[in-house]
């Protein structure tokens, strides 16, 4: 049997591959403590499932649901966003629901990417940004993220050539998994080069409320405002906890918003109604809940890195997500992804390789913070045995 060309670059994930690794510690008996996947350990506020649960009783619900009955959340993604952002969004034609932020970012190169385009992302970067360029058929050109620049891509050094045959640049800060912030004058000259370059600026923007000292990060429509060359994706995944629910959001662009909502018109629907109910609930309700949300892995953030730092182990302390970006010690400084094999063989502990996420990556581990610090500490003490004795 044959199979499309485009699948060849998908056959490795970083996610799949840790999940294969858990798989065989488990065989071997390892009690498992998972800080591989940034998937968030707390619940949904209580309003956001009780009005979930309300609509399941509601037999208007139950069928399938196009783009016309999902008004209501979208008029709630508006108002959210010139409350947060001071930026005014029409709801009709400025914001498109999606089953989780992935699928939008997957989803736009099909929509923006002819064959051979090339398409700029962050290396380290989210694994579904490479993905959705390969199943359009395009081309990646890596914008390399260093230590010394702050994991901030360096525009002037990407090629002419590159540029030339380039269509979509890919943002995304708070920085998954350097946890690296940007600032408003940084998306300022990302939206100036992109319009210079007639380039589609999109930017993911799932960790919008996790940041701790520092100040609230700012949305890419801020630095552009008549919205010329930019979307930007939201998930409730983080914010409010909804990861299992799939649900997120993009706005921006008008023309943008159109073209990806023709794709998604032609590959799905929505998701269940009665969750964009509570979506909506939870973009305009209570918002004390994103506050303990944010405080929780902060607490999370400060136990972890002692910790880390106790035993030896010199890592910052991120000011934002909900990771924490580790260098290897220099034994491990070329193979982090059989750092994290062995690591997870040998004490359960499972975190994921940086070069998963890009070459650049590679020599960093990234662990998620999505248990409470009494297990965070038990990772690390495991850890450090196993660092004595490899």
């Amino acid at each position: 049997m044959q199979f499309a060309q485009r699948l060849k670059p998908l056959q490795t994930n970083v996610f799949a591959d840790m999940d294969q690794a858990k798989a065989q510690a488990r065989k071997l008996g390892r009690d498992l403590i998972d800080l591989s996947l940034g998937s968030s350990d707390l619940q949904a506020a209580p309003h956001v499932l009780d009005t979930i649960q309300a609509s399941l009783h509601d037999p208007g619900t139950h069928g399938y649901l196009l783009f016309h009955g999902t008004r209501n959340f979208r008029a709630s993604v508006a108002v959210w966003y010139e409350r947060k952002f001071g930026i005014a969004i029409d709801p009709e034609t400025e914001v498109l629901p999606l089953i989780g932020s992935q699928e939008g970012t997957a989803h736009l190169p099909l929509a923006v990417l002819n064959p051979g385009d090339f398409a700029l992302l962050l290396d380290p970067g989210y694994p579904s940004h490479a993905g959705g360029v390969y199943l359009a058929s395009g081309q990646i050109y890596p914008m390399p993220l260093r230590e010394e620049n702050g994991f901030l891509p360096v525009f002037a050094e990407i090629p002419s050539p590159v540029l030339a045959q380039s269509r979509l640049m890919v943002l995304s800060y708070p920085h998954n998994p350097t946890t690296a912030r940007a600032s408003l004058s940084f998306f300022e000259e990302a939206v100036a080069f992109c319009q210079a370059h007639n380039l589609v600026l999109a930017h993911d923007f799932p960790y919008a409320d996790l940041v701790f000292e520092a100040e609230a990060p700012p949305s890419v429509l801020q630095a552009d405002r008549d919205k010329q060359t930019s979307i930007e994706f939201f998930t409730l995944s983080k914010s409010y906890n909804m990861g299992g629910f799939r649900v997120g959001y993009a706005v921006g662009n008008r023309e943008l918003i159109r073209a990806l909502r023709q794709v998604k018109a032609s590959v799905d629907f929505n998701q269940y109604l009665g969750i964009l109910n509570g979506a909506a609930a939870a973009l305009e309700g209570p918002q004390e809940g994103v506050a303990e949300t944010v405080a929780t892995f902060q607490r999370r953030r400060d136990a972890f890195v002692e910790a880390l730092q106790g035993m030896g182990w010199a890592v910052p302390r991120p000011e934002a997500t909900m990771y924490v970006w580790a260098k290897l010690p220099e034994a491990w400084a070329h193979n982090s992804t059989g750092f994290c094999v062995d690591l997870v063989q040998a004490t359960g502990v499972a975190v994921s390789p940086g070069a998963g996420f890009g070459k650049h990556g590679e020599g960093y581990v990234r662990f998620a913070l999505v248990h409470e610090p009494p297990v965070l500490q038990e990772a690390v003490a495991r850890i450090a045995q196993f660092l004595q004795n490899p």
